[in-house]
């Protein structure tokens, strides 16, 4: 019994440290002999969206793609580009959408606004249409009339 709990706990163990590993989808052959340059590479990967899984980086992603970007962004390092001119080079090749975190600069500016903008809208016309509804008038109340009261009468003795 105490082996099949330490081998249930080993299991157990092995699989959250599989979960708590950054996972990679680089291929050794992919990889820089010289560290450096592979960290600048993985460096600059990380803010590189995959175009085909939209919201993972390119070191995550398995996507013939996102290889491709891999390569591309460790020849560009080979040839001497810094991280700037690599990532530089890869937007003006795929766009803006290719950036994990897009630049707030140009018509980007309109999109970084937008939801600050539509919560502020938004919270100023509850508040114009919660003041309205205090200050309208209410409805009065009367009592019934006597024909109503027969009726009613009539109505419930049925």
């Amino acid at each position: 019994m105490r082996r099949i709990s330490q081998a249930i706990r080993g299991l157990l163990l092995g699989f959250s440290l599989t979960l708590a590993a950054p996972v990679f989808a680089v291929q050794p052959d992919e990889i820089l002999a010289d560290p450096a340059m592979e960290a600048r590479a993985r460096e600059i990967s990380k803010d590189l969206r995959c175009l085909v899984c939209r919201n993972e980086n390119i070191d995550e992603s398995n996507a013939e793609l996102a290889r491709d970007l891999r390569l591309l962004v460790r020849e560009r390092l080979v040839e001497g580009d810094s991280n700037e001119e690599v990532v530089d080079f890869i937007v003006d090749r795929y766009g803006e959408f290719v950036l994990l975190r897009p630049t707030t600069t140009g018509a980007n500016w309109l999109l970084w606004a937008a939801g600050p903008l539509m919560l502020l809208m938004a919270a100023a016309m509850a508040w114009a249409y919660l003041r309205g509804r205090a200050r309208a008038d209410r409805p009065q109340e009367s009592a019934l009339t006597q024909d109503e009261k027969d009726r009613l009468l009539r109505i419930l003795e049925d």
